[in-house]
Parts: structure tokens; C-alpha cells; sequence
């Protein structure tokens, strides 16, 4: 099979629950191909980077195998392969959220002498 397009393909690669919601996330614009706007129709073949945004996670993919059909989930885990700086990116992000959660705000910089003595205040302990 030479190419298969995109919304079958997101549906047999169970990113989406029908080709209905794929089709719908392709015209809004939260699927990338390659780095440019797609559409539902675009022909993917094996090679091809698609960014898929879905919440606050946004997931790069490279394209392993195309399907037409869709599969059990494990299959399906055989047409796709996360890129590592998608990976990354995304368990960054995701300890961004549970530290957010928690009211933990990381700084940019070093705390300054003030800052430091308060927080040793804090901790209970002495210079």
C-alpha cells in the first residue's frame, strides 16, 4: 500500500475514536504534517513527522506503517513511533502540571541572600 489518507490513518492508528472526530481536529488545525497545516485527504506514507495536539499535550510522531483498517490497540502501536523529543517534552510538561498543582513555581534565576535566609528560616536551619 503506497499511501492512505490521513483521517483513516489517525483512526486506525486509535488517536481518535472515529474518523468523524479525526476529520474535525484536521480542519482545526491541531494536526501537522511535517510542520504545514493538513488536510483530512492528504496521502501519508512511512517517513512522514505529524504533530498531534490533543489538550495541553501536544505529540510528534513518525510514521512506521500505514492501515486503511483498524486494528486491536497493540497493532496499532506498530504504525507510529513517538520521537524523543516529543517524549521529553512531554513528561516535562506533565511535571510542570503536577508541580503546578502542588503550588511549586520554579524560579529563573538563583534566590537572592534574603531569599536564601528566609527559606533556611523555613527549613529550620542554621548558617
Amino acid at each position: 500500500m503506497s499511501g492512505v489518507r490521513l483521517d483513516k490513518w489517525l483512526w486506525a492508528a486509535r488517536f481518535f475514536k472515529t474518523r468523524g472526530l479525526a476529520r474535525s481536529a484536521i480542519d482545526g488545525g491541531k494536526i501537522r504534517i511535517e510542520g504545514n497545516k493538513a488536510k483530512p485527504s492528504k496521502l501519508v506514507t512511512t517517513g512522514l513527522l505529524i504533530k498531534v495536539s490533543r489538550g495541553q499535550t501536544e505529540i510528534e510522531v513518525e510514521i512506521l506503517g500505514v492501515r486503511e483498517d483498524r486494528r486491536p490497540a497493540t497493532e496499532a502501536a506498530w504504525l507510529y513511533q513517538e520521537t524523543n523529543e516529543s517524549c521529553k517534552k512531554r513528561e516535562a510538561e506533565s511535571d510542570m502540571r503536577r508541580f503546578a498543582l502542588k503550588g511549586f513555581q520554579p524560579s529563573d534565576q538563583r534566590p537572592s541572600k534574603h531569599a536564601r535566609k528566609e527559606l533556611n528560616k523555613l527549613k529550620g536551619q542554621t548558617e
